[in-house]
């Protein structure tokens, strides 16, 4: 758009009324709708792209104590991640903010110009109204979590947008609240198709489930607890669309355990860009595609006879060393038919937010009822039956524990979990040294670069950086 509106503004030529332009594309409900779409494959392209948003199971499990780095990795970048040695000397650690912004900036565009069309449908008009608020809140849910105070930027004005101070925290999680509620309202409670309005099965855009289950989060990382509980029950009672699926049907396409997903957007049929990369070829790790591998701590994690051990969880030996790896989606990456697509959000987090919501308002027996629906799908010996008298903090800890096994290279959970819970500096303490770096607690939020510090005087650099 803004090429052929340069072009006119050179040869003073219109441009046909055919094509795409800053003044016609919110004119009919099709071009309005390929905004969104545009938005998703943005949001699915290969975890590769440093810092694309589905690059946290990536560089968030780096970062945490999930994933081991094949040595001699050619990028300085990820070894970074890996060791918790980012620094402010150049684009490392910013990744994130420099691939999620111009999102956050398609999103205001978008709402702009929803806002200002005349000629919508009424329903269509909504629906990607809804949309365009959700990616936003999602955008900045993980902005907050990987930077702390961020720019909050709401509007598509640049000469604004580029001096923004950063705003608290809490007030960047006051705008992605209230950008929750919003979409809740607005989107739909089915699956819609590209045209933004006709049903689909395919589970790619999201709903106003999608909007709940991320409020549900929310709520639960700032404490909320009777919110986050309401949230996640509110998903978790939608059995008609949703259910905890068998172990090896958890990551395929539209998935009963789906509440959203991204459909992989390479130009030839293609499963997801998580299995390409996790999942290792019969030579095993290499310093180009497939640089790593699980880590023994959270090997050493699973209990006995978890399943999800024998059904996530794959190697392969090379000469006297075994390498183990991510297992959750089976194809990697190319085949003549796509069977899977990257899980966003699945309804195991719903229980388990809950579960910790109840733990927090001392509801420790339906507590334990949703960790065990949890546990039971895992196979694993029930804690209304092995332990019914546990009590918080241990129970806590057992949640916790859930996660970390459950939730494993899926959008950086584990890296999360550990800052939001006070329990970073014990874990990476020790995990960080075995990956040889030097842990330090400020480096739980990770640097703005110098370039991004010069170019909007009224940054501030996080700490120690």
């Amino acid at each position: 758009m803004v090429l052929q509106t340069s072009c006119k503004k050179l040869v003073q030529v219109d441009a046909p009324v055919t094509s795409t332009n800053a003044s016609n594309v919110y004119s009919t409900d099709a071009t309005a709708a390929s905004v969104l779409t545009g938005i998703y494959t943005n949001l699915s392209l290969s975890i590769f792209s440093q810092g694309g948003l589905t690059s946290m199971s990536l560089f968030g499990g780096l970062s945490a104590d999930e994933l081991r780095l094949y040595p001699g990795s050619p990028s300085v970048s990820i070894a970074a991640y890996f060791t918790n040695g980012l620094t402010n000397s150049n684009t490392m650690g910013t990744d994130f903010w420099n691939k999620i912004y111009p999102v956050i900036f398609y999103c205001n565009s978008a709402l702009e110009g929803l806002n200002g069309s005349a000629s919508l449908t009424p329903t269509v008009k909504q629906e990607l109204t809804g949309e365009a608020k959700f990616v936003r809140a999602f955008c900045y849910f993980y902005l907050v979590n990987l930077y702390g105070d961020v720019p909050l930027a709401l509007s598509s004005d640049s000469k604004v947008n580029a001096v923004l101070a950063r705003t608290a925290k809490a007030q960047v999680y006051q705008q992605i609240v209230s950008d929750l509620k919003d979409a809740q309202s607005l989107l739909s409670q089915q699956y819609v198709g590209s045209d933004a309005i006709s049903p689909k099965m395919e589970r790619t855009r999201p709903t106003q489930w999608a909007a709940t289950a991320l409020l549900a989060r929310v709520y639960l990382y700032t404490g909320d607890w009777v919110d986050a509980e309401a949230q996640a029950s509110t998903v978790i009672g939608n059995t008609s669309l949703f259910s905890l699926a068998k172990l090896n049907s958890v990551f395929l396409k539209n998935s009963t355990e789906a509440i959203w997903q991204l459909q992989p957007v390479l130009t030839t049929p293609s499963n997801t860009q998580d299995g390409a990369m996790f999942i290792l070829p019969t030579a095993g790790p290499n310093i180009t595609s497939n640089p790593v591998f699980l880590s023994n701590n959270l090997l050493d994690s699973f209990e006995a006879n978890d399943l999800r051990r024998a059904n996530w969880v794959d190697s392969v030996t090379v000469g006297a060393t075994t390498y183990f790896y991510s297992y959750k989606y089976k194809n990697p990456g190319t085949s003549s038919g796509v069977t899977e697509y990257t899980m966003v959000f699945r309804l195991a987090e719903q229980y388990l937010i809950r579960a910790e919501a109840r733990v927090k308002q001392n509801n420790l027996t339906g507590a334990i009822e949703d960790l065990d629906q949890v546990r039971n799908r895992a196979g694993l010996p029930l804690v209304s039956v092995t332990n019914p008298g546990i009590t918080q903090s241990p129970l806590l800890d057992a949640i916790l524990h859930e996660r970390q096994v459950e939730l494993f290279t899926e959008w950086g959970h584990r890296w999360l979990d550990l800052k939001r819970t006070g329990k970073a500096d014990a874990v990476m303490s020790v995990a960080t040294p075995q990956k040889g770096g030097v842990w330090n607690s400020n480096w739980q939020l990770y640097p703005i670069s110098l370039t991004e510090l010069q170019k909007d005087p009224n940054l501030v650099q996080n700490a120690s950086y």
